[in-house]
């Protein structure tokens, strides 16, 4: 959370009452949400606020809802800004390069203060300004009755451009699509129906999974001003900085590209999916964390300090298989003396990750002292095994080549005359060179060889899994291998396509399958 002081954000009273308002995405495209789980417009202040405003403004009231909830998880905050000094459910902003605040105070007549502060006004305000983007893109009355329609002006409310503005709309469209079921901090219920879209996008550009991070390729590049980062290092990079953005992940990725923010950080991660966008190279100094910048990488989490709702498993394990792959490749101790939170950092004045944030699974994650991610065949990286090889590993590629009828003998962790003798058959097998050392090619080729299923995002299980080694060991960076096909996933999907001259489209069909059955 690099960003300017501002008041502590209000604690709520208990890790009780906190369970109650975690916020839970309804994740099946399609299925409606249940008639009996129909917001009232009348029966409660935020479903009448959103009521209310479509109704003044002729914004589609799911539009509305799922922009509050992409903002904030239809939390206010209690008046109290975020990172890049935006307000309310709505987050409505006042910040050099978006006046999205001051325009809803020009457009309804309400003060900002009371824009700020009071909830049914802050909905009126997103309103109008959703209404004034349409409006100037020229959509007439029945154009604004399809939520398709407003694609354009959701990528200009959230105040960015390029990738990050396509990043803001997906995700408002994804909760469209997917459908939500929310809470409010006071336990009120809001609710949006699953349904097909089709956004029309306009010159709206996707980000270029072709354009990717250097340091690790599965994540997006998007740089950050050139005045929120210094060039070069003059310390060695000894430790990582956990923050929360306090705002939302597209809204951080634009404050980091606004040359009057003065504040960066590495790596952005998505609370829904995991996804990961880096603003800053390794080797150059983000603005982060004060006295830690010179040696540190940060990396910021959407989401609040006091929500824990932000803090979804998809960001715990996205995060700490970034986190595994830099401390491997920069030899930072996988320890809490070297991986810290913002608020750990010499000189700091910040809270961030907060209380809510859980370091004991974190930290398992990281280390692979615990289930999902990790498991005999799964490795944050794949290195080079040959004769002389031994640990978990070897064990690794003895199993596979068993399975596959490559008689490498007894799952021992060395690599013998025997486990040469298999490898080298199997490569001969897979027409790759025989000389019987598992590199990349080898790896890639053991990890992805079975059935090839038809998979892309929203697929889950073993061959997922089998999928995501084998494109962390094709790739030579972390794909968090838990078995769910998110965006992470299908961005390294995409990378590994356009590597290969196949179709970029981040579906696994059976011609990504004999690519990286071939070797990669």
């Amino acid at each position: 959370m690099p960003r300017r002081p501002a008041a502590p954000a209000r604690r709520r009273a208990s890790a009780a009452a906190l369970a109650a308002l975690t916020v839970a995405a309804v994740v099946t495209a399609g299925a409606p949400t249940p008639a009996s789980a129909a917001p009232d417009p009348t029966a409660n202040s935020l479903n009448r606020a959103f009521a209310r405003a479509a109704a003044e403004y002729g914004v589609p009231r799911d539009l509305l809802a799922a922009v509050g909830y992409g903002e904030t998880h239809f939390d206010g905050h209690h008046g109290l800004p975020s990172q890049d000094n935006g307000y309310g459910v709505m987050h409505l902003v006042s910040n050099p390069t978006n006046r999205s605040l001051e325009k809803a105070a020009a457009l309804t007549g309400a003060s900002a203060a009371r824009l700020r502060e009071d909830t049914a006004t802050n909905v009126l305000g997103g309103a109008a300004v959703l209404r004034s983007y349409a409006d100037s893109l020229g959509l007439d009355g029945d154009e604004r009755l399809d939520v398709d329609s407003w694609y354009p002006a959701v990528a200009r409310y959230g105040g960015a451009d390029g990738p990050a503005a396509a990043l803001y709309a997906d995700a408002v469209y994804s909760f469209l699509a997917g459908g939500l079921r929310g809470r409010t901090p006071e336990g009120e219920e809001v609710t949006v129906t699953s349904r097909p879209v089709s956004p029309e996008k306009g010159t709206i550009a996707p980000p270029d999974v072709s354009t990717r991070s250097a340091d690790y390729p599965s994540a997006l590049w998007v740089p950050a001003a050139t005045t929120n980062y210094k060039v070069g290092r003059t310390a060695d990079i000894d430790k990582i900085v956990i923050h929360v953005t306090q705002g939302s992940y597209a809204g951080s990725i634009s404050w980091f590209q606004d040359p009057a923010a003065v504040v960066s950080a590495h790596y952005v991660i998505r609370s829904s999916d995991g996804q990961i966008t880096q603003m800053v190279r390794d080797s150059d100094t983000a603005y982060h964390a004060k006295s830690a910048n010179a040696s540190a990488l940060g990396i910021e989490h959407e989401g609040w300090i006091d929500d824990p709702s932000w803090f979804t498993d998809a960001m715990y394990r996205s995060s700490a298989a970034l986190t595994r792959y830099l401390c491997d490749r920069h030899g930072i101790p996988k320890d809490r003396t070297h991986i810290i939170g913002h608020s750990e950092a010499p000189g700091n004045d910040h809270t961030d990750p907060g209380p809510y944030w859980d370091w004991t699974t974190y930290m398992q994650l990281v280390d692979g002292t615990t289930g999902g991610t990790t498991d005999a065949l799964s490795f944050a990286t794949y290195t080079t095994q040959q004769s002389g090889s031994s640990g978990s590993q070897v064990k690794a590629v003895q199993q596979l080549l068993n399975t596959q009828g490559y008689e490498a003998g007894a799952q021992d962790g060395v690599f013998g005359t025997e486990t040469k003798t298999a490898v080298q058959n199997f490569q001969r097998a897979r027409g790759l060179s025989a000389d019987g050392i598992v590199g990349a090619k080898t790896w890639t080729a053991l990890l992805s060889a079975g059935a090839t299923p038809d998979l892309r995002q929203g697929s889950t299980g073993d061959d997922v899994r089998r999928l995501q080694r084998s494109l962390t060991a094709a790739l030579g960076s972390t794909v968090a291998i838990d078995g769910q096909f998110g965006s992470g996933t299908a961005t390294a999907v995409r990378t590994f396509q356009t590597d290969h001259a196949l179709t970029v489209d981040g579906i696994v069909g059976t011609a990504t399958w004999e690519a990286l059955q071939a070797g990669g």
